[in-house]
């Protein structure tokens, strides 16, 4: 009885040692799950979720699992109050206006450099175009986020309208005075207007001035310094808005407000000329009725430098700090695949966003892609027109978001005639100084 009761408890033991054996090996071979909080919905959120299967899929040691967690300013809030509860992910997506804000927060961030760094992933700053990387890097040339989705904007044009305007289909207007030529021809041809455009400051301020080699504030833009103040109202660019609000008392230029929300005023046809990003591509092609044409910006020919190269928009990926070490070798695993060229081109190509390295530039052009969709390289082409400068670099403003709502509240006015281009302008560097100067209080580095 004794010897029977000994060999059932040893066979119990080897039931629960083989069991515990069993839970620790599943232990050991589950994936580390990594958050990824991000800002895209719709066509672009799936492209973003197939991107973290395809990941998934690749190998067996991480998962990354994407969140929609709203528009930009929506996800980076609830990164920040998530990483005040510490229930921050790992991965955040954050608009690229923000990055100042990001920067400053350096106790909260871990630079993509460094992380690449400390986990043994290969990374070369050199793989990536300078006009994106670039807007990301700190004084010291260190990138501290990982380029993700960006645009830059671009000339739509409807061939349509150009062919029954007698205006050659193949040539879209160059300059700013060929385009206020060809929009007056639209118009006494019977347009509703000859040409609008999206995100007005992000377009005719922003990007007009990297165009035109022009600084938007002083310490490079605000890279060398949070002392920045603006710069905006230079004669180069007052003459620019005061030629707009001229325009618009015709309808040459027809102002369709903020954001995206003059594009359909070119796809239902009342608009022959539409400059907006360029990521905007496959839906403005998508959702048109007529034959499309694609150009560069405009620039004032006078302008010695001009043009120069444009700057970008969209997002990057920002890792945050306090997640377990575990978590940070599956990021840079993640970042070093979405670096692939095969990886990048087909989020190129699916997207219309700009590839971020050269590589993948060229492996889309050797796929014929360029040649099949004319018009899509157009983007790479003004983004990479020439070196960029210390004011073609990119924008490290603080509080760059409210300040964008600042110049945007005065391109109205001025629009409307209610300003002078000269008065707009002016108090729109007087409002987004205030802004700088709050958050130069505001910062640690203070």
């Amino acid at each position: 009885m004794e010897r029977a009761i000994v060999i059932s408890a040893l066979r119990c033991l080897q039931v629960v040692v083989a069991a515990a054996a069993f839970t620790f090996t599943a232990q050991a071979n589950a994936a580390t799950d990594i958050a990824w909080w991000h800002a895209m919905s719709g066509e672009l959120g799936r492209q973003l979720e197939k991107l973290a299967a395809d990941f998934n899929a690749s190998q067996s040691d991480y998962r990354i699992v994407p969140a929609y967690k709203g528009n930009y300013t929506e996800t980076v809030t609830a990164a920040i109050f998530a990483f005040r509860s510490r229930s921050q992910p790992a991965i955040v997506q954050v608009n690229e206006v923000a990055t100042a804000t990001m920067t400053a927060a350096k106790g909260a961030i871990y630079p993509v450099f460094s992380l690449m760094r400390d986990q043994g992933e290969p990374f070369s700053l050199n793989d990536y175009l300078p006009a994106v990387s670039g807007y990301y890097t700190d004084a010291a040339g260190n990138l501290l986020s990982f380029p993700f989705n960006s645009s830059t904007p671009i000339l739509y044009y409807n061939k349509t309208m150009f062919r029954d305007a007698g205006l050659d289909p193949e040539t879209p207007p160059r300059t700013w005075p060929e385009l206020g030529a060809i929009a007056k021809r639209l118009r006494d041809r019977g347009a509703s207007c000859g040409f609008t455009t999206s995100w007005p400051s992000w377009i005719h301020i922003e990007n007009f001035s990297a165009f035109h080699n022009l600084p938007l504030a002083t310490r490079t833009n605000g890279f060398a310094g949070l002392d920045a103040e603006l710069t905006i109202n230079n004669p180069l660019v007052v003459k620019h808005v005061a030629q707009l609000a001229e325009w618009q008392k015709s309808k040459l230029f027809d102002y369709g407000g903020r954001g995206q929300s003059a594009e359909p005023r070119f796809q239902n046809g009342e608009c022959g000329i539409f400059i907006g990003s360029s990521a905007t591509r496959a839906d403005i092609k998508a959702n048109s009725k007529f034959e499309i044409g694609y150009g560069m910006m405009p620039y004032w020919p006078e302008v010695k430098d001009a043009p120069q190269n444009s700057i970008i928009g969209g997002a990057t990926l920002w890792v945050l700090r306090d997640r377990p070490r575990a978590e940070y070798k599956g990021v840079a695993r993640f970042f070093a695949y979405l670096s692939q060229p095969g990886v990048q081109a087909a989020w190129h190509q699916n997207t219309g966003y700009l590839p971020i390295t050269r590589a993948a530039f060229e492996l889309t052009r050797a796929q014929g892609f360029y040649e099949r969709n004319p018009g899509s390289a157009i983007s790479f082409e003004e983004i990479t027109l020439h070196p960029p400068t210390e004011n073609s670099k990119g924008i490290r403003l603080g509080s760059f978001v409210l300040i964008r709502g600042a110049i945007e509240d005065e391109l109205e006015q001025a629009f409307a005639g209610q300003k002078s281009a000269q008065g707009a302008l002016d108090s729109a560097v007087e409002r987004g100084n205030k802004l700088l100067r709050q958050f130069e209080r505001a910062s640690p580095e203070r």
